[in-house]
């Protein structure tokens, strides 16, 4: 897979997740950014139930979020994920939100990978994932 065949994750902006000035609030685009990322990993084929069903999960570490442009409801968003950077037991994604041509925010996350309480390298432990994921660095 290339990155140019990852689609963009779409979100309506729902009337709930808009604050007193009718604004989304910031803090839904960190559920945004989680909508994304569970999507991008399906679309690659390593969504989070197949993990889970292998006892792996994925903590997120760290998260940046750079608000540039407001959106209300019903605002349509597009979320393009891309892998930032990969090593041998860090992911960091990042995320581009739309808003028609405005980008709405920018944002990273840097992700683990975990099995039994314990970090995993991805190389070693999971070789066709980390293969999967470093065809798709930018």
């Amino acid at each position: 897979m290339k990155t140019s065949d990852i689609r963009p994750y779409t979100h309506k902006v729902q009337y709930y997740e808009t604050d007193k000035m009718q604004v989304t609030h910031h803090s839904n685009y960190l559920r945004f950014l989680e909508e994304a990322r569970i999507d991008f990993l399906d679309q690659i084929g390593w969504g989070y139930a197949k993990m889970e069903e292998e006892g792996i999960i994925s903590p997120v570490l760290a998260l940046s979020c750079d608000y540039r442009h407001t959106t209300t409801f019903p605002d349509v968003l597009t979320i393009q994920v891309t892998i930032e950077k990969l090593t041998a037991v860090r992911l960091v994604l990042g995320y581009t939100v739309r808003c028609g041509e405005k980008i709405a925010c920018t944002a990273t996350t840097t992700h683990c990978f975990i099995k039994n309480g314990s970090p995993l390298i991805l190389q070693k432990e999971m070789p066709d994932f980390y293969r999967d994921l470093r065809a798709l660095c930018a």
